[in-house]
């Protein structure tokens, strides 16, 4: 059991351009979306939203790299990274931000070591 456990968080999931979903996604990997996802995704892993990638919904993970668009809070355990191309509407709680020039984001911000904890939380 702890070998299947070990290879699930080992795994990368896509959800490619032209996808959409609605509905919550909990993932214990890692998972990348270049499509768009309407609903809440918990992730144990790092998410990345690609280029293409739309995302209207809270999301819970240990680190983010975002390239696409998020309307909603982001509650990242260690390091959010905003590539020129993001956009971020809603609240950021985070340990680490790295905000390229180009990106936007309109929301509070809150970095500080309890965000481990608070994106444990949700």
């Amino acid at each position: 059991m702890a070998k299947e456990t070990e290879s699930l968080r080992d795994q990368i999931n896509i959800i490619g351009a032209g996808t959409t979903i609605k509905g919550d996604i909990d993932c214990k990997g890692d998972i990348r979306i270049d499509g768009k996802i309407t609903g809440n995704i918990n992730i144990s892993g790092k998410i990345v939203v690609g280029p293409t990638g739309d995302i209207n919904g809270q999301i819970t993970c240990k680190n983010s790299e975002v390239e696409g668009k998020i309307d909603g809070k982001i509650f990242v355990a260690e390091l959010l990274v905003l590539k020129s191309t993001a956009s971020v509407l809603g609240d950021i709680s985070t340990t680490k931000l790295a905000i390229e020039p180009g990106a936007t984001f309109t929301g509070n911000c809150k970095m500080d070591g309890k965000a481990q904890a608070n994106a444990a939380e949700k």
